[in-house]
């Protein structure tokens, strides 16, 4: 019995399929956020960060769910054109907060962020994050929503985590894996690495169907 009659070729096949499912090639990333880079580690992905400084300024009538996805692919855009070799997949990401249709963009001092966290206390937000992946000659752009409820919160609560967490890097001043998230956070619809930053688990997905191609 040779070596083909021993392994048939539809299980060399399905052999070779799940090396892949579990296998990434590298990727950049085209983000400076720690936590983006903590999310991929997570999922194991092997990446390299390259970024240049981008504009983020949009459209004024673009729907604030196109917003994130426009910035994205703003970013990515920029590495490209300086980014060699060119056949290496580029991850670019933007997350915002919505309230009532207004994006929340990231507090200017402290008592911008106090502001900002006296608005969502008590009520219900939109986290946003746009995503582009770009393999070679292909593009895959999503945009991932989680709707995040606050309790109410006291004064002294966003007074405390504003003075010793200084969420001043953070869209909606806030991180939901810090404290003001273990107390603070009523409910969350949708996926909570969304809201960290990056819809990590849709992501992967979306990165094993282009390493296919």
């Amino acid at each position: 019995m040779d070596h083909v009659d021993r392994y048939p070729f539809h299980v060399i096949f399905r052999l070779l399929f799940l090396i892949m499912a579990i296998y990434l090639p590298p990727i950049i990333l085209a983000s400076q956020s720690p936590r983006r880079r903590q999310l991929l580690e997570w999922a194991e992905v092997e990446f390299t960060v390259e970024v240049i400084p981008t504009d983020e300024t949009f459209p004024p009538d673009l729907p604030v769910e196109e917003v994130p996805v426009f910035i994205a692919r703003e970013k990515a855009r920029r590495v490209n054109e300086l980014r060699n070799p060119h056949h290496l997949t580029l991850l670019a990401a933007d997350t915002i907060v919505v309230l009532e249709n207004r994006i929340i963009g990231k507090p200017n001092d402290a008592a911008h962020a106090e502001s900002i966290l006296a608005e969502l206390s008590g009520k219900t937000h939109r986290v946003i994050t746009g995503v582009v992946i770009q393999h070679p000659q292909v593009e895959v752009a999503f945009a991932e929503i989680t709707e995040v409820t606050f309790h109410t919160l006291t004064a002294g609560q966003i007074k405390h985590y504003v003075e010793r967490y200084q969420p001043f890097d953070k869209a909606g001043a806030y991180a939901i894996q810090e404290w003001i998230g273990v107390v603070g956070i009523q409910s969350i619809k949708g996926d909570f690495y969304n809201v960290m930053g990056l819809p990590v688990s849709r992501v992967v997905q979306a990165l094993h169907k282009l390493s296919l191609h």
